[in-house]
Parts: C-alpha cells; structure tokens; sequence
C-alpha cells in the first residue's frame, strides 16, 4: 500500500482546501493509507472522515519562546519529525511557504515531494526575493503541480520540465442535478470577503443596472474582513434592500441554483472552484478575464459564459445587460455550461492527479 501524506496548513473553508480534502478522501477510499498534516485546526472547516489520520505540525506553544529563527527551527525540526515517523512515499503540499517547507524538511529522506501553487505564482510568494526563493527551492521538488500555463511560464525550464497542470475535481455536491429552467431574478457569488476578490466592483456594477432590472438582487454568499466595508457600500448606494450578505452557508448549491447568473470579480484567482461549480449547475458565469488564467481555462467567452476585464464594473454592467435583455443568448450560455460536468468529473480528475504522484 502506498502512503500520501498531504500538507496544507488548515481545512477552513476555501477552493485550496477543499480540493485537498477531496483528493484525501479520494486516496483512501482508493484504498491508498492517507496522512493529513496541517499545522493547525480553525473553527470552521471541512469535514473529513474520521478514518483519515489527522496530524498537526504546529509545536505546542511552550516550545515557541524564542525569537524568530529560533522559533523556525522548531517548526521545521517539528515537520521534519512527522515525515520521519510516517515515512510517505509522497508528500503532496500546497500553498506558498507550505510548499518551501515541504521541501526543506524532507531533504535527503527518502519521501518524493510535490508542490502545487494553487493561484497566481506573484501572489503566492510576493516580492522579488520569495519569488526568487520559490524558483530555486522548486528545483529541488519532485514534481510541481500547477493549474495554468501562465502559472508555468513563472517558474524557470528546469521547474517547468517536471510539472503538470491539473485540475480541480468538481465537488460531487454538483453533479446529478437537474438544471432548473425557471430562474429567479438573482445574481450571486461567493467567495472571502477580501481584497483580492473585488466585491466592490461587483457591488458598483450591479448599482449600474438596479434601476433598469428592479426586481434583480444580489446576493453576496462568504465571509471576510471587507465585510462591514461592503454592507456601507451598498447602503451608500441605497441598495441594502437588495445586496444580501447571508455568510457562509453549507448547501451553496442548494442555495445558488436558481439564480440567472453567477459572477466572480477577482484581481487574481488560479483555477476558480466556484466557477466550475456554478458551471456544472447551468448558471450562466461572468467572470473577470485576471492572471494567472484560470477564468479563462474555464469560459470561452460568449459561448459557455462570458470574461470582462478585472476592475472594470461598466464592461461587469453591460454583462449583465447581455444575458438580461437575451435569454437565448442565456440559455445557450447554460447549456454549454452544464459540458463542464463531464471534462472535470471528479473520478476523471482526481486519477490524473493519481497517476501523476505515481509517476512520481
């Protein structure tokens, strides 16, 4: 039996860990033995099966009394320990310094380790010297999972040549459904309340179009620090009554389904689950056209959903124009959605990601 260790630093909710917890319970229903490190526990996170050995990385706080580098050594001999005790044939990590330490702390043991930069390379290592850092440490990685070519084209030859971009598996949660033909009169997203995530340019946009479509709301599902921010902008545009805020809710399909469109406004997003969600359920998507691609690798525009430019909430206005006043147009646009369904079905998805870590 092989063993997968995978390392992530928690399981609170977001597109990253979610795949890593779908990919955890993939293995071991494969009958692989599945080790899950993440150096602490939230309050909210996904579930996971109880049969999944949990480990956690972070040294007991006793033990960090040191100064900073002290205080990484004991980090980094803490790690270390835990691939010396499980001994897994691979360690598969994501995210920024995760990925650094992975590599780092399994030097010269016998473990394969493969890191995976899950968005845009320049935002996951910022700065020229962690870009430099990564470059170098990446070198070192057995293998490197990326999810577009522009993520690739980041990294120098000698990373690029054993890397392999692959997918997210679709959460099964939206597979099966039957898509519903009469729609209410919403727009929703959902995503961290966050800068990088530009809900003020959804918000600006959709206050472009309230008084053209008055029975249209939005609904902004997630949380985040912004969050008190974008409550004062849309009272600011005297539209509290119909932007909602409602959190994070656990059945997003569930709650999302019925809506005429599906909309994501990042500066930056790798390849964006919530994207391929609503895709599956027949939503109509629009989407900012941002690096590192992975908006792109899912819509072509007019055809299956539509891209606009990052920032530009006139071009996000005139989006939702297009589908409102042409439901041909939107119905087409569901149809061609709904064909994600079968290009990244999770069985088809999660055993490329098998078969790459067994080449490795």
């Amino acid at each position: 039996m092989k063993r997968i260790a995978l390392f992530i630093s928690s399981l609170q909710k977001g597109g990253s860990e979610r795949v890593m917890v779908n990919l955890a319970e993939y293995f071991h229903a494969r009958q692989y033995d599945v080790i899950l490190v993440t150096q602490y526990k939230m309050e909210t996170e996904y579930s996971i099966s109880s049969a999944i050995r949990r480990v956690y990385s972070e040294p007991d706080e006793s033990l960090l009394q040191g100064g900073r580098a002290a205080n990484f050594c004991t980090r980094f001999r803490a790690l270390r320990e835990i691939w010396k005790a499980y001994k897994p044939d691979v360690i598969l990590a994501f995210l920024g310094k995760n990925n650094l330490m992975a590599v780092a702390t399994a030097a010269f043991l016998p473990s394969k380790v493969v890191v995976s930069v899950r968005g845009e390379p320049t935002m996951e290592y910022e700065g020229k010297l962690m870009q430099l850092i990564a470059k170098t440490v990446f070198r070192f990685a057995d293998g490197i999972v990326l999810q577009t070519e522009a993520a690739r084209a980041f990294f120098p030859k000698s990373v690029r040549k054993k890397s392999a971009i692959l997918s997210n598996p679709l959460n099964p949660q939206f597979l099966g459904r039957k898509m519903i033909e009469e729609r209410e009169d919403l727009i929703v997203t959902a995503g961290r309340l966050d800068e990088n995530k530009n809900h003020a340019m959804l918000i600006h946009a959709f206050a472009k179009i309230a008084e053209e479509y008055p029975t249209v709301r939005l609904v902004i599902y997630g949380e985040g620090m912004l969050r008190a921010d974008l409550e004062a902008l849309a009272a600011e545009k005297g539209l509290s009554d119909r932007i909602s805020f409602p959190g994070n809710v656990s059945d997003i399909a569930e709650q999302i389904c019925k809506a005429r469109i599906f909309t994501l406004t990042s500066n930056t997003e790798g390849m964006p689950n919530s994207i391929m969600e609503a895709m599956a359920l027949g939503i109509p998507v629009i989407a900012t056209d941002c690096p590192c691609g992975g908006p792109a690798a899912l819509i072509e525009n007019g055809v299956n959903g539509l891209l606009v430019p990052v920032g530009d909430a006139f071009a996000l206005a005139d989006a939702f124009r297009r589908i409102f006043e042409d439901r041909d147009f939107e119905r087409k646009l569901r149809e061609n959605a709904r064909k994600i369904t079968e290009e990244l079905s999770p069985d088809k998805v999660n055993r490329e990601w098998e078969d790459y870590l067994n080449r490795i």
